[in-house]
C-alpha cells in the first residue's frame, strides 16, 4: 500500500508542476499571479477631486500603490507607459456619525471614509479582459477628536485601499 501511495503522490505532483508551468503565469507567494509578460507598471497621481480636501492624501495614496506593488511583485517601476497603469482620483474623503448615544444628538462613534477610483489598464492584454475602471472604499470607526487621529486612520484606510486595488490588478478578487 505503500508503494502505491508513492506512485500517486509522485504522480500528483508532477502533474502539478506540468500544470503550473504551462500556464504562463508567475507565482508568487507574497502577492499576485502576475503574467510573464509584464515587466514594468506605472502609476499617476492621484488627485483629491472629493469635497472635503486631505492635503497629503493624494501624494500618500500615490505613493502607497507604488510601494505595495514595487513590494509585493517582481514588477520594475517606470515614470509612466508601464506594461501595467494605474491611475485615477480620490472621489470621497467623508467623516460620518457610524452610532450616535441614545440620550443626545452627539455621535459616540464616527467613521472616516476614503474612496478611489481607478483606472487600471494591462498594455500587454490584447483582449483587454484585465483592464478594469472602479472605485474602491474603505473605511475606519472612531472615537473622540478627529484632528489628532486623522493622520493615522488616513494611513490606515490607504494601506486597505491600496491591497483592494492590487488584488483587484493581479489576483482577479
Amino acid at each position: 500500500m505503500s508503494k502505491i501511495n508513492a506512485i500517486i503522490f509522485s504522480g500528483l505532483m508532477g502533474l502539478m508542476i506540468c500544470m503550473l508551468q504551462g500556464c504562463g503565469v508567475s507565482y508568487s507567494l507574497s502577492g499576485g499571479s502576475i503574467p510573464e509578460n509584464l515587466k514594468t507598471y506605472s502609476v499617476a497621481f492621484f488627485e483629491n477631486i472629493s469635497p472635503i480636501v486631505n492635503p497629503n492624501l493624494s501624494q500618500n495614496f500615490t505613493e502607497g500603490l507604488k510601494e505595495r506593488i514595487r513590494t509585493q511583485s517582481r514588477l520594475s517601476q517606470v515614470n509612466q507607459d508601464g506594461d501595467a497603469t494605474f491611475e485615477g482620483v480620490i472621489t470621497n474623503y467623508a467623516i460620518t456619525a457610524a452610532a450616535v448615544e441614545s440620550n443626545t444628538d452627539m455621535a459616540a462613534l464616527n467613521r472616516l471614509t476614503i474612496t478611489v477610483k481607478v483606472t487600471y489598464k494591462n498594455i500587454k492584454d490584447p483582449t483587454g479582459e484585465s483592464d478594469f475602471e472602479e472605485s474602491f472604499t474603505q473605511f475606519k470607526e472612531y472615537r473622540g477628536d478627529f484632528t489628532s487621529q486623522e493622520t493615522n486612520l488616513a494611513q490606515e484606510i490607504v494601506k486597505m485601499l491600496t491591497e483592494d486595488v492590487f488584488n483587484k490588478a493581479f489576483n482577479n478578487w
